[in-house]
């Protein structure tokens, strides 16, 4: 488990990324790209028997299937397009380059081309930026408008419930595998690790090729937290109601919550008394399915992307 600290400044400078970031989109999607289940949005890679010989063949020891992979992939310039990150990326300090790929080697066999990497060699670093340059625009580029669709809908969902209860809210809605227990935002991740944000803050990247939440190894660097965006909650369709699944109550109170709305409005919505319709909405805010956030005298209620992905299955 990956336990964030925050202090009231880190709630204060919490931030959800613009968009999709491309060099993030880009590692990641190498991880789903050596997924035992095929990813759709990847057919291009599958198609590509050039791009598989030439850009997979360097990037791939660089990103393998599972574990570390260099930080210096995905520089924080990249959020303002791909050609800035890699701009960054070809500026990176030798003796980073040299760490990170030190940490890399620990688990994994390097080929010998990133000794020139390790050393910072100029021709070495435009080629890998050539390569990502290449992957990006030929694997993800038939899929990019999947993407961004994506990112901006669970965007907009966390924007939301930031607007309307600020930070400590919009961590609320993240669900089962992000928990917010005030003042620590606990991850499922494969091994413990404290993170403390020290006044620094945290930004939040929804992504479409994440399989679980990432985080930066060094933690000298900005802080950045990447999760899967809500199309991967999505769960399969079915042909039952939601009634047999959780009972017709709960049903009923997981349908009333078209929007944000109180106790007293969803009991009003769903037919039921108060302390029910309250009772239910914390069986369902416990699963993940619903934020509830108190503002003055009242609780205001409303799906989270898994909720929302729930219903739209139906």
């Amino acid at each position: 488990m990956l336990r964030i600290h925050f202090t009231a400044a880190d709630l204060s400078r919490t931030r959800v990324s613009d968009g999709a970031d491309p060099l993030w989109e880009t590692v990641l999607s190498l991880h789903r790209l050596q997924d035992r289940r095929p990813e759709p949005a990847l057919a291009a890679v599958r198609e590509n028997a050039g791009l598989r010989s030439t850009a997979l063949r360097l990037l791939l020891p660089l990103v393998p299937a599972r574990g570390y992979f260099p930080d210096f992939l995905t520089p924080p310039a990249a959020a303002a397009g791909v050609e800035h990150g890699l701009e960054a990326l070809m500026s990176t300090p030798r003796r980073r380059l040299r760490a990170e790929l030190a940490r890399l080697a620990r688990r994994n066999t390097l080929p010998d081309w990133t000794l020139g990497l390790a050393d910072g060699k100029p021709s070495v670093l435009r080629g890998l930026a050539r390569c990502l340059r290449d992957y990006h625009h030929r694997a993800l580029g038939p899929a990019w408008t999947r993407v961004g669709r994506c990112t901006d809908a669970d965007r907009s969902l966390r924007l939301h419930a930031l607007w309307q209860g600020g930070a400590e809210a919009m961590l609320r809605t993240y669900g089962p595998d992000m928990r917010w227990r005030s003042p620590v935002l606990e991850v499922a991740y494969p091994f413990q690790r404290e993170l403390r944000l020290e006044g620094r803050g945290l930004l939040l990247v929804p992504s479409y090729f994440c399989r679980t939440p990432v985080a930066l190894a060094d933690e000298s660097l900005p802080p950045v937290l990447v999760y899967p965006a809500g199309r991967d909650a999505a769960p399969a369709r079915t042909e039952c109601g939601l009634g047999p699944l959780m009972g017709p109550t709960r049903a009923a109170i997981l349908r009333a919550l078209a929007g944000t709305c109180t106790t007293t409005e969803l009991a009003l919505r769903a037919g039921v008394p108060l302390s029910t319709a309250s009772e239910h909405a914390a069986v369902l805010r416990g699963a993940g399915l619903v934020s509830s956030v108190r503002r003055s005298n009242s609780v205001h209620h409303a799906l989270t992307p898994l909720g929302s992905a729930l219903l739209r299955s139906r």
